[in-house]
């Protein structure tokens, strides 16, 4: 059985929000998003696949479709597939987000 923990996936980068890949298969993938304050993940679409965002540290602002709304800490989110959706780091301190997105659009 493969075990990861979310402590090792903290890297932040100043330029722009940092992605790390924890699992990875065909049919899915999860990353640990890491965001400096005033980072964010531009809206867009995925046509075909569904996004789930974890907050497991800090606060955010999530948009899903024309609804915005701010998460902390072991709150969760999901974008349907065509629905855009983005999120922002409003705050000055660091977030890390959890995703799921299924099937793996590679």
């Amino acid at each position: 059985m493969l075990v990861k923990s979310l402590d090792d996936f903290q890297e932040f980068s100043q330029e722009k929000m940092k992605k790390h890949n924890v699992f990875l298969s065909p049919r899915f993938f999860c990353d640990v998003y890491c965001l400096e304050p005033s980072q964010e993940q531009k809206g867009h679409v995925h046509a075909d696949q569904d996004k789930v965002y974890v907050v497991i540290e800090g606060e955010g602002t999530f948009q899903v479709g024309q609804e915005k709304q701010v998460l902390s800490e072991g709150q969760a989110t999901m974008a349907p597939a065509g629905e855009e959706h983005g999120l922002v780091n409003h705050t000055d301190r660091r977030l890390r987000v959890l995703v799921f997105m299924a099937p793996n659009p590679s």
